[in-house]
Protein backbone atom coordinates (compact mmCIF):
# COMPACT_ATOMS: atom_id res chain seq x y z
CA UNK A 1 0.00 0.00 0.00
CA UNK A 2 1.24 3.55 -1.07
CA UNK A 3 1.19 6.16 2.13
CA UNK A 4 -1.36 8.00 0.42
CA UNK A 5 -3.57 5.27 0.62
CA UNK A 6 -2.86 4.21 4.11
CA UNK A 7 -3.68 7.77 4.97
CA UNK A 8 -7.01 8.17 3.33
CA UNK A 9 -8.30 5.12 4.17
CA UNK A 10 -7.41 5.96 7.71
CA UNK A 11 -9.15 9.32 7.54
CA UNK A 12 -11.91 7.22 6.21
CA UNK A 13 -11.92 5.04 8.84
CA UNK A 14 -12.19 7.35 11.47
CA UNK A 15 -14.58 9.43 10.06
CA UNK A 16 -17.03 6.10 9.42
CA UNK A 17 -16.83 3.69 11.80
CA UNK A 18 -19.26 4.97 14.64
CA UNK A 19 -21.64 6.49 11.95
CA UNK A 20 -24.47 3.90 10.49
CA UNK A 21 -23.05 3.90 6.89
CA UNK A 22 -20.73 0.94 6.95
CA UNK A 23 -16.68 1.64 7.70
CA UNK A 24 -15.71 -1.45 6.03
CA UNK A 25 -18.39 -0.51 2.78
CA UNK A 26 -16.60 2.73 3.05
CA UNK A 27 -12.81 1.77 2.58
CA UNK A 28 -14.07 -0.62 0.21
CA UNK A 29 -15.47 1.55 -1.77
CA UNK A 30 -12.68 4.37 -1.69
CA UNK A 31 -9.93 1.89 -1.85
CA UNK A 32 -11.25 0.47 -5.27
CA UNK A 33 -12.20 4.07 -6.72
CA UNK A 34 -8.95 5.83 -6.05
CA UNK A 35 -6.65 2.92 -6.14
CA UNK A 36 -8.10 0.12 -8.06
CA UNK A 37 -7.38 -2.46 -5.62
CA UNK A 38 -8.88 -3.76 -2.09
CA UNK A 39 -6.98 -2.66 0.55
CA UNK A 40 -8.10 -6.00 2.30
CA UNK A 41 -10.58 -7.33 5.60
CA UNK A 42 -7.36 -7.33 7.24
CA UNK A 43 -5.89 -4.17 6.87
CA UNK A 44 -9.47 -3.11 7.81
CA UNK A 45 -9.32 -4.78 11.11
CA UNK A 46 -6.48 -3.60 12.11
CA UNK A 47 -6.87 0.13 11.63
CA UNK A 48 -10.11 -0.15 13.81
CA UNK A 49 -8.16 -0.39 16.56
CA UNK A 50 -7.78 2.90 16.31
CA UNK A 51 -10.67 3.63 16.56
CA UNK A 52 -11.66 1.15 19.38
CA UNK A 53 -9.13 3.15 21.17
CA UNK A 54 -11.00 5.98 20.58
CA UNK A 55 -13.99 4.43 22.69
CA UNK A 56 -11.99 3.16 25.29
CA UNK A 57 -10.43 6.78 25.96
CA UNK A 58 -13.89 8.11 25.68
CA UNK A 59 -15.96 6.15 27.72
CA UNK A 60 -12.73 5.22 30.14
CA UNK A 61 -15.38 6.32 33.39
CA UNK A 62 -18.21 4.25 32.15
CA UNK A 63 -15.59 1.31 31.31
CA UNK A 64 -13.69 1.64 34.19
CA UNK A 65 -17.03 1.41 36.76
CA UNK A 66 -18.24 -1.73 34.74
CA UNK A 67 -14.85 -3.29 35.01
CA UNK A 68 -14.88 -2.67 38.67
CA UNK A 69 -18.22 -3.29 39.28
CA UNK A 70 -18.58 -6.85 37.59
CA UNK A 71 -14.86 -7.80 38.99
CA UNK A 72 -16.51 -7.00 42.52
CA UNK A 73 -19.22 -8.57 41.67
CA UNK A 74 -17.61 -11.86 40.93
CA UNK A 75 -15.94 -11.67 44.64
CA UNK A 76 -19.18 -10.50 46.47
CA UNK A 77 -22.69 -11.72 45.77
CA UNK A 78 -23.77 -8.92 47.39
CA UNK A 79 -21.82 -6.70 44.83
CA UNK A 80 -23.83 -7.59 42.34
CA UNK A 81 -25.56 -4.48 40.84
CA UNK A 82 -26.31 -2.63 37.01
CA UNK A 83 -22.82 -2.53 36.07
CA UNK A 84 -22.07 -6.51 36.92
CA UNK A 85 -25.08 -7.46 34.52
CA UNK A 86 -23.70 -4.34 32.08
CA UNK A 87 -20.62 -6.26 32.32
CA UNK A 88 -21.82 -9.53 31.69
CA UNK A 89 -24.44 -8.34 28.79
CA UNK A 90 -21.17 -7.32 26.95
CA UNK A 91 -19.57 -10.17 27.31
CA UNK A 92 -22.65 -12.07 26.05
CA UNK A 93 -23.92 -9.87 23.28
CA UNK A 94 -20.04 -10.19 22.13
CA UNK A 95 -20.18 -14.25 21.53
CA UNK A 96 -22.56 -14.77 18.38
CA UNK A 97 -20.02 -12.27 16.48
CA UNK A 98 -16.88 -13.94 17.66
CA UNK A 99 -18.22 -17.40 16.23
CA UNK A 100 -19.64 -15.87 13.41
CA UNK A 101 -16.78 -14.27 12.90
CA UNK A 102 -13.63 -16.53 13.68
CA UNK A 103 -16.02 -19.99 11.40
CA UNK A 104 -16.72 -17.56 8.42
CA UNK A 105 -13.32 -15.55 8.15
CA UNK A 106 -12.55 -16.94 4.82
CA UNK A 107 -15.83 -16.11 3.39
CA UNK A 108 -15.61 -12.49 5.02
CA UNK A 109 -11.92 -11.76 3.49
CA UNK A 110 -12.85 -12.79 0.15
CA UNK A 111 -16.57 -13.41 -1.02
CA UNK A 112 -18.45 -10.79 0.83
CA UNK A 113 -16.65 -7.73 -0.42
CA UNK A 114 -17.95 -7.92 -3.60
CA UNK A 115 -18.72 -4.38 -4.21
CA UNK A 116 -22.21 -5.39 -5.40
CA UNK A 117 -23.08 -6.64 -2.35
CA UNK A 118 -21.83 -3.72 -0.10
CA UNK A 119 -23.76 -0.97 -2.14
CA UNK A 120 -27.17 -3.64 -2.43
CA UNK A 121 -26.70 -3.63 1.28
CA UNK A 122 -25.97 0.57 1.85
CA UNK A 123 -29.47 0.68 0.07
CA UNK A 124 -31.32 -2.23 1.42
CA UNK A 125 -30.66 -1.81 5.13
CA UNK A 126 -31.29 1.56 5.14
CA UNK A 127 -35.07 0.94 4.94
CA UNK A 128 -34.17 -1.12 8.07
CA UNK A 129 -32.90 2.05 9.68
CA UNK A 130 -36.15 4.37 8.51
CA UNK A 131 -38.48 1.57 9.97
CA UNK A 132 -36.95 1.05 13.33
CA UNK A 133 -36.97 4.65 13.58
CA UNK A 134 -40.51 4.93 13.10
CA UNK A 135 -41.76 2.22 14.56
CA UNK A 136 -39.67 2.66 18.34
CA UNK A 137 -41.01 4.09 21.32
CA UNK A 138 -37.82 4.61 21.74
CA UNK A 139 -39.34 4.81 26.12
CA UNK A 140 -36.43 2.42 27.86
CA UNK A 141 -33.65 4.03 29.59
CA UNK A 142 -30.22 2.89 29.88
CA UNK A 143 -31.21 1.27 33.37
CA UNK A 144 -33.27 -0.64 31.19
CA UNK A 145 -30.84 -2.51 29.19
CA UNK A 146 -31.53 -6.10 29.76
CA UNK A 147 -30.12 -9.78 28.96
CA UNK A 148 -32.52 -10.04 25.94
CA UNK A 149 -31.38 -6.61 24.63
CA UNK A 150 -27.98 -7.49 24.29
CA UNK A 151 -28.77 -11.04 22.58
CA UNK A 152 -30.74 -9.08 20.11
CA UNK A 153 -27.75 -6.38 19.34
CA UNK A 154 -25.20 -8.67 19.39
CA UNK A 155 -27.11 -11.19 16.85
CA UNK A 156 -27.45 -7.56 15.17
CA UNK A 157 -24.14 -7.12 15.21
CA UNK A 158 -23.00 -9.90 12.98
CA UNK A 159 -24.55 -8.31 10.16
CA UNK A 160 -21.35 -5.99 9.96
CA UNK A 161 -19.57 -9.26 8.39
CA UNK A 162 -20.80 -7.90 5.45
CA UNK A 163 -19.72 -4.83 4.01
CA UNK A 164 -22.33 -2.33 3.52
CA UNK A 165 -24.26 -2.90 6.54
CA UNK A 166 -22.93 -0.93 9.27
CA UNK A 167 -21.75 -2.43 12.68
CA UNK A 168 -23.41 0.53 14.87
CA UNK A 169 -26.34 -0.05 11.98
CA UNK A 170 -27.06 -2.97 13.10
CA UNK A 171 -26.86 -2.62 16.82
CA UNK A 172 -28.59 0.39 17.57
CA UNK A 173 -31.12 -0.85 15.16
CA UNK A 174 -31.94 -3.54 16.95
CA UNK A 175 -31.87 -1.86 20.13
CA UNK A 176 -34.63 0.84 18.80
CA UNK A 177 -36.67 -2.39 17.40
CA UNK A 178 -36.34 -3.11 21.70
CA UNK A 179 -37.59 0.12 22.25
CA UNK A 180 -34.60 1.59 23.25
CA UNK A 181 -34.10 5.54 23.40
CA UNK A 182 -32.04 6.05 20.36
CA UNK A 183 -29.03 7.49 22.71
CA UNK A 184 -28.95 4.57 24.96
CA UNK A 185 -28.46 2.20 21.63
CA UNK A 186 -25.78 4.42 20.58
CA UNK A 187 -23.73 3.89 23.90
CA UNK A 188 -24.77 0.31 24.39
CA UNK A 189 -23.83 -0.26 20.57
CA UNK A 190 -19.99 1.30 21.47
CA UNK A 191 -19.58 -1.06 24.65
CA UNK A 192 -20.92 -3.96 22.67
CA UNK A 193 -18.13 -3.26 20.00
CA UNK A 194 -15.21 -3.23 22.28
CA UNK A 195 -14.43 -7.28 22.85
CA UNK A 196 -15.39 -7.79 19.20
CA UNK A 197 -13.07 -4.70 17.38
CA UNK A 198 -10.32 -5.80 19.37
CA UNK A 199 -10.13 -9.42 19.04
CA UNK A 200 -10.85 -9.08 15.04
CA UNK A 201 -7.91 -6.52 14.48
CA UNK A 202 -5.27 -8.13 17.10
CA UNK A 203 -6.32 -11.88 15.28
CA UNK A 204 -5.80 -10.16 11.50
CA UNK A 205 -2.30 -8.60 12.69
CA UNK A 206 -0.35 -10.91 11.21
CA UNK A 207 -2.04 -11.28 8.41
CA UNK A 208 -1.85 -7.46 7.60
CA UNK A 209 1.70 -7.24 6.73
CA UNK A 210 0.98 -10.64 3.94
CA UNK A 211 -2.46 -10.87 3.19
CA UNK A 212 -3.79 -13.48 1.42
CA UNK A 213 -6.44 -11.62 -0.15
CA UNK A 214 -5.85 -7.56 -0.17
CA UNK A 215 -2.94 -5.30 0.19
CA UNK A 216 -0.03 -5.64 2.34
CA UNK A 217 0.97 -3.14 5.11
CA UNK A 218 4.30 -1.97 6.67
CA UNK A 219 4.64 -1.84 10.31
CA UNK A 220 4.63 2.24 10.24
CA UNK A 221 1.76 2.61 7.83
CA UNK A 222 -0.56 -0.14 10.08
CA UNK A 223 0.62 2.25 12.88
CA UNK A 224 0.71 5.69 11.50
CA UNK A 225 -2.89 4.32 9.96
CA UNK A 226 -3.93 3.28 13.69
CA UNK A 227 -3.20 6.95 14.95
CA UNK A 228 -5.26 8.94 12.27
CA UNK A 229 -7.94 6.90 13.23
CA UNK A 230 -8.04 7.38 16.55
CA UNK A 231 -7.73 10.84 16.47
CA UNK A 232 -10.54 11.34 14.07
CA UNK A 233 -12.48 8.50 15.38
CA UNK A 234 -12.81 10.26 18.84
CA UNK A 235 -14.26 13.46 17.26
CA UNK A 236 -16.48 11.27 15.40
CA UNK A 237 -18.18 9.63 18.58
CA UNK A 238 -18.22 13.32 20.48
CA UNK A 239 -20.04 14.62 17.35
CA UNK A 240 -22.43 11.26 17.11
CA UNK A 241 -24.03 11.68 20.35
CA UNK A 242 -25.07 15.31 20.18
CA UNK A 243 -26.47 14.09 16.71
CA UNK A 244 -28.43 11.24 17.72
CA UNK A 245 -29.96 13.20 21.09
CA UNK A 246 -31.84 15.61 18.72
CA UNK A 247 -31.54 13.85 15.01
CA UNK A 248 -33.24 10.22 13.23
CA UNK A 249 -31.13 8.18 12.16
CA UNK A 250 -33.19 8.67 8.38
CA UNK A 251 -30.25 10.84 7.95
CA UNK A 252 -28.37 8.63 7.31
CA UNK A 253 -30.67 6.29 5.33
CA UNK A 254 -30.59 9.43 2.95
CA UNK A 255 -27.01 9.70 2.58
CA UNK A 256 -26.17 5.82 2.06
CA UNK A 257 -29.00 4.97 -0.42
CA UNK A 258 -27.83 7.79 -3.20
CA UNK A 259 -23.56 6.40 -2.30
CA UNK A 260 -25.14 2.89 -3.20
CA UNK A 261 -26.93 3.52 -6.39
CA UNK A 262 -23.82 5.57 -7.38
CA UNK A 263 -21.37 2.46 -6.86
CA UNK A 264 -23.78 0.56 -8.33
CA UNK A 265 -24.05 2.63 -11.77
CA UNK A 266 -19.55 2.93 -11.66
CA UNK A 267 -19.94 -1.08 -11.18
CA UNK A 268 -22.36 -1.39 -14.40
CA UNK A 269 -20.09 1.18 -16.16
CA UNK A 270 -17.00 -0.75 -15.55
CA UNK A 271 -15.33 2.16 -13.64
CA UNK A 272 -15.47 -0.07 -10.54
CA UNK A 273 -14.72 -3.42 -10.68
CA UNK A 274 -16.54 -5.64 -8.11
CA UNK A 275 -13.44 -7.67 -6.81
Amino acid sequence: MSWAQVIVLSVVQGLTEFLPVSSSGHLRIVSELFWGADAGASFTAVIQLGTEAAVLVYFAGMIWQILRGWCAGLLNKQARGQDWKMGWMVIVGSIPIGILGFVGKDLIRDNLRNLWITAAMLILFSFVFIVAERTSSKSRGFEELNMKDAVVMGLCQCLALIPGVSRSGGTISGGLFLGLDREVATRFSFLLAIPAVLASGLFSLPDAFAPATGQSATGAQLLVGTGIAFVIGYASIAWLLKFVAHHSFEWFAAYRIPVGIIVMVLLALGVLQPY
